[in-house]
């Protein structure tokens, strides 16, 4: 069986703790077993995508507070980083896909001009 990537697995893993935790019916019980780390974190052990045994860590981090912004504006200032770092990604994939797309016709047409010769 062909191994899973690492950031495959690693997201996988962070879906089913976090869908577990905030995607689930108020009622019902959580599908995992938590346990206490430390006062910052609780861990769990799941079965990644390869059949390995995983620990998962959830952390809880309290942000300083600032002067110059709110937490609510902290808060925002994140997202939008995380946001903008994102899009940041995505167009160099977008631009990383057409060069090997141009590459790909470049080598092509110039092996049709070899073969033409």
């Amino acid at each position: 069986m062909a191994k899973i990537t690492k950031t495959a697995v690693d997201k996988a893993l962070r879906s089913m703790v976090f869908d577990d935790l905030f995607e689930r019916i108020l009622d019902t019980p959580l599908s995992y077993e938590y346990t206490k780390i430390n006062d910052r974190q609780y861990g769990v052990l799941l079965t990644d995508a390869n059949g390995e045994q995983r620990y998962v860590r959830i952390g809880a981090i309290v942000a300083e507070e600032r002067e110059d912004m709110t937490a609510e504006e902290l808060m925002q200032s994140e997202i939008n980083a995380y946001d903008a770092k994102q899009a940041e990604k995505e167009a160099k994939a977008q631009a990383r896909a057409e060069k090997a797309k141009k590459d790909k016709e470049r080598r092509e047409k110039e092996k049709e001009e070899k073969e033409n010769e």
